[in-house]
């Protein structure tokens, strides 16, 4: 054998020891693991606002795991940041800042900042339907030059960092279709379900609503006098409109208060097939065939001694808990002394299904009862209320202040809530906040307000 024969074996030799070693290291969690910068797989953000302590807001990472705070740094959103947005496969996040009126969008497999893109107003409700850039906002304030009608949809493509607006009057609150190839937009002061196809509008201001709807871009969908639609529900080509009628200030041709009601939307033909009477509609969730809707049905709702099975209370009114069967479109709590479902007051807009049945129902601008953080040994009460499937009862925690984010998970029996600017844990095989060496107080000790919460990843 030749010199350099034996030369290049072991050139060859050392080449596949040190890619063996390269492997390893790799598999051990060397320099390429894969991952996001913060290391975790099970991670949360919650929007921190500013406090009398605290002066900068952001996104803040949590241990979804242990409930904990690691250290990493927070992601930038802004000074004051509160509703949150995710898209269905999570890989974007974004809050919304109403000091300055701008979105802040993350890359949450990177951990770091999209782009941030200024709104004409404030909103109250945004959504990413795709794992695209493109959020869309409803602004009820928005002005477009030319027309009297004030609102839009705002389009947000991060991506580009265009802004299209599509005019649409007093736009208050977005929900998209399965597909995101459609948008349901519910007004305030509107007995009518604005449906728009965002994907042919033309930029930078689409004014089809305004003119001559209906057309490609907009569709108007009328129901009766005093319905007010003000949200939806959605599943397949399917959309549950949630009616709220009086609550809202609907009243039928005569004067009279208009009841409540959830509507089915066919979304191909874009027509009404039923509706349903309940006995409050403001929001709602889906779990297979049963529709949970809550509201108060009256601006103040009814008052709880009314109801048969409300637990006693100091609160003077209670909202009402629904469930609609869907395949029926039967609802046996609606008008039936004895069995109607009371829960907290307010105005209603959250809800969470945990993975062993627990319905988490949330509201804001509710009647709070004693003082959490002063305790009396009396009652105490805030926004959220407990429904528990299993046996139809509802807690109401102690606790007080505007419900502002909910989020469950698959595997962990627990619930966070942001409620009164605060991050709760509760343990939801125990009905309690969850308490333990990382939680001792029942809440993730979070420097600020907090103002919403999304898990990023499935666990």
């Amino acid at each position: 054998m030749s010199l350099g024969a034996c030369r290049l074996k072991r050139s060859i030799l050392v080449l596949v020891l040190g890619l063996s070693a390269s492997l390893n290291f790799i598999s051990c969690g060397g320099y390429a693991k894969t991952g996001p910068p913060s290391g975790l797989t099970n991670r949360v953000l919650a929007s921190q606002g500013v406090s009398s302590t605290f002066t900068h807001g952001s996104l803040v990472i949590i241990d979804g795991f242990n409930d904990t705070l690691p250290r990493v740094s927070p992601l930038a959103a802004g000074s004051s940041p509160g509703l949150m947005a995710i898209s269905p496969t999570r890989n974007i996040a974004a809050a919304f800042d109403p000091s300055n009126n701008t979105v802040y969008a993350v890359d949450t497999a990177k951990e770091s900042a999209v782009g941030n893109m200024h709104l004409p107003g404030p909103t109250s409700s945004m959504i990413f339907p795709t794992a695209f850039g493109i959020a869309y906002a409803a602004v009820p304030t928005a002005t477009v030059n030319g027309f009297s009608f004030i609102g839009a949809v705002d389009v947000l493509n991060f991506s580009s960092g265009a802004l299209t607006t599509i005019g649409v009057s007093n736009a208050q609150t977005v929900v998209a279709s399965s597909n995101g190839n459609q948008l349901l937009v519910f007004s305030t002061d509107s007995d009518s379900v604005t449906v728009l196809s965002p994907g042919v509008a033309a930029p930078p201001v689409d004014t089809s609503c305004f003119t001559n709807p209906p057309n490609a871009v907009c569709t108007i969908v009328a129901e009766p006098q005093g319905s007010r639609p003000v949200y939806a529900v959605v599943s397949g080509n399917t959309a549950y409109i949630l009616n709220c009628g009086f609550e809202c200030g609907g009243t039928t041709s005569g004067g009279a208060p208009a009841t409540p009601s959830v509507a089915v939307l066919d979304l191909l033909s874009l027509t009404i097939t039923s509706t349903v009477n309940v006995n409050g509609a403001t929001y709602g969730l889906l779990n297979g065939s049963q529709l949970y809707v809550a509201g108060n049905g009256t601006p103040t709702g009814p008052l709880c001694a009314s109801i048969a099975n409300a637990a006693k209370t100091a609160a003077t009114y209670c909202g009402t808990l629904d469930i609609v069967d869907v395949s029926t479109m039967t609802d046996p709590y609606f008008n039936s002394p004895g069995t109607e479902i009371a829960i907290t007051d307010g105005y209603h807009n959250r809800m969470d299904l945990t993975a062993n049945g627990q319905i988490f129902v949330g509201s804001h601008d509710c009647t709070n009862i004693g003082n959490v953080n002063n305790p009396s040994g009396g009652e105490i009460r805030g926004c959220l209320a407990i429904f528990k499937t299993t046996d139809n009862s509802v807690l109401f925690p102690p606790d007080n202040g505007d419900v502002n984010g909910l989020q469950g998970f698959v595997t962990r029996s627990v619930e966070y809530v942001a409620e009164g600017g605060n991050l709760r844990v509760y343990d939801t095989t125990k009905d309690i906040l969850l308490i333990n060496d990382f939680v001792p107080q029942g809440d993730i000790d979070i420097v600020g307000y907090v103002g919403d919460v999304k898990a990023i990843d499935f666990f």
